[in-house]
């Protein structure tokens, strides 16, 4: 029985690290999209959607099988909660990085000089903080996935930033309104993105140490 678990969790393992990477070259690709006005690369972000929903049900139900017929304790239970968990979050930044990418046209042809704030900042960040969330949990890395907590302040930071310097650009030049408020919302989508590596990074700490990391203030 012991070693038809430990290959159920092989199998686990697999499945929830090739979400992982699909998800991340599908934000890849939305952030790229919009850095290199592509809108074919958009589009295959938005078609790519539909392979990663049914990733994540593939997961899902992973986990409720080894939940259900194994009925594991301790460590193993653990892990497998936070794959659940996780994989959820990775659906989430999957949906998000679509969002981006829908907003590829609204921005299309704007210079770095016509944004008025460091977007390309912000990209590279989220980008970080959600490959370094996989990379802990592939690890079992709690000091890597402390520090993606703390790297959700920044981008927190950058977007209230944002937010107040697109507010004040529409007083002044309204006429710019669609692409200011596009770029606003891609911003968001970030911050939020941002959200699920932190989320991912905060399973990560409770599969390795059983202590719930939310609230508990790692990122202030």
């Amino acid at each position: 029985m012991a070693k038809h678990f430990q290959n159920e969790v092989e199998k686990l393992k697999k499945k929830i690290l090739f979400l992982a990477a699909s998800v991340e070259e599908s934000l890849q690709n939305a952030l790229k999209s919009i850095t290199d006005n592509d809108l074919d690369l958009a589009e295959k972000v938005v078609t790519a959607d539909e392979s990663i929903d049914a990733l994540e049900v593939e997961v899902e139900e992973e986990c409720l099988k080894i939940l259900a017929l194994h009925q594991p304790v301790a460590s193993d239970l653990r892990y497998v909660i936070a794959v659940l968990k996780i994989n959820n979050d990775l659906e989430r930044i999957a949906d998000l990085a679509v969002n981006i990418a829908k907003r590829t046209q609204s921005v299309a042809g704007l210079s770095e000089r016509e944004i008025p704030f460091n977007l390309y900042a912000m990209f590279d960040i989220v980008v970080s903080m959600v490959r370094e969330s996989v990379a802990a949990l592939i690890t079992s890395d709690a000091e890597l996935a402390r520090r993606v907590c703390t790297d959700d302040n920044a981008v927190d930071r950058r977007h209230k930033q944002a937010y107040q310097t697109i507010r004040d650009k529409l007083q002044t030049d309204p006429n710019a309104a669609d692409n200011l408020l596009s770029l606003i919302n891609v911003s968001r989508n970030l911050e939020r993105i941002a959200d699920h590596a932190t989320n991912i990074a905060e399973d990560v700490i409770y599969m390795i140490e059983g202590e719930i990391a939310r609230h508990h203030g790692i990122g202030d």
